[in-house]
């Protein structure tokens, strides 16, 4: 397959307000063939506009391994230090991407794209793997999922700040409603007081939020993998001394739970989530998509629990029940 058809496969169609279609990445614009004068035939059908259905599954197979993060992570630190954890991951990550570009013959980002790249790069391949790993030593799981439950908020925050997207006010109320909700549960979860690795968590929140953002616009002029892919290889030569550095000075003790999870963090969440995630997010749009994330802590307990034998509070059903209403509210506004 090569990039052109890649790139076509990968393009996300936006409606604008006159009902025109347009391809918003990869294409050409799409309309409606023309009558030859006097042939008296009536033009061709245009092709049915996408209703943002493929774009909101696309999101959610992103949620859905980035929910196995933390877990992964947890299992990674049984037989890696933090550090070596999160270079090691970046390094597989990268070379997983680099071997598609160069498969598929991918030409080099273009000169505007590459200052995007780099906020991709900083803060989702490397801020945010990096702070929620550290905030790992010390809090659970379970925490650290809800506490970044509020992720979806600060993203569509964010991106309205970036891109000056309006949104109604029914959207507004029920994101916040659904953070409410999600800190909520944190705070009830850890008796009333945040944990020491929060400041790591609410760190990592801002760093993601604008990855997320600059990335979700990116992907609407380039394919979601490629996306990821340019950042992890921008990321390469630092992810490399890292790792150098990481494995000389902190101990390993090499066990199958740290090697699959190394493995699922680098090519689950790392390549395969942000691949989906961004392609998702081009279709349909950051701050929607975000909203789906408000799901994506209390899967993370679920596999806390599964995974790793964590105690699941008889408060969790009812704070899911509360975060899919949310969900549905932002989704249909």
């Amino acid at each position: 397959m090569t990039a052109q058809n890649s790139a076509t496969l990968s393009s996300s169609i936006a409606v604008d307000t006159t009902g025109t279609t347009a391809t918003a990445a990869g294409g050409g614009t799409t309309t409606t063939a023309a009558t030859p004068a006097g042939t008296g035939s009536s033009a061709a059908p245009a092709p049915p506009a996408r209703t943002g259905a493929s774009g909101t599954l696309l999101a959610a197979l992103g949620v859905t391994a980035f929910s196995l993060t933390f877990p992964s992570t947890a299992w990674g630190l049984e037989s890696f230090g933090p550090w070596s954890l999160v270079a090691l991951r970046s390094v597989l990550a990268a070379v997983i991407a680099g071997a598609f570009l160069l498969a598929l013959r991918v030409p080099l980002p273009r000169r505007e794209h590459w200052g995007g790249l780099a906020v991709v790069a900083a803060g989702v391949v490397v801020g945010y793997p990096l702070l929620t790993t550290l905030a790992l030593r010390t809090a659970t799981t379970s925490h650290a999922a809800v506490v970044v439950g509020l992720l979806p908020l600060t993203t569509a925050a964010l991106a309205a700040l970036r891109t000056g997207a309006r949104h109604s006010r029914t959207f507004w109320v029920a994101a916040v409603a659904g953070a409410a909700v999600v800190l909520g549960f944190t705070l009830a979860q850890s008796g009333g007081a945040f944990s020491a690795g929060d400041g790591f968590l609410f760190a990592a929140l801002l760093v993601c939020a604008a990855g997320y953002t600059d990335g979700g616009r990116l992907a609407r002029s380039m394919p979601g993998w490629q996306v990821v892919g340019w950042a992890l290889v921008a990321c390469l030569p630092l992810t490399l001394a890292g790792s150098a550095l990481g494995l000389a000075y902190e101990p390993v003790r090499l066990s199958a739970h740290g090697l699959v999870g190394l493995v699922w963090a680098a090519a689950g969440s790392t390549f395969f989530g942000l691949y989906v995630w961004y392609r998702g997010m081009a279709e349909i749009g950051a701050a929607r998509a975000s909203q789906l994330q408000l799901a994506q802590p209390l899967l993370t307990l679920v596999w806390s629990v599964a995974l790793l034998g964590e105690h699941l509070s008889p408060a969790a059903p009812v704070a899911a029940c509360a975060v899919l209403v949310c969900i549905a509210v932002t989704q249909r506004s």
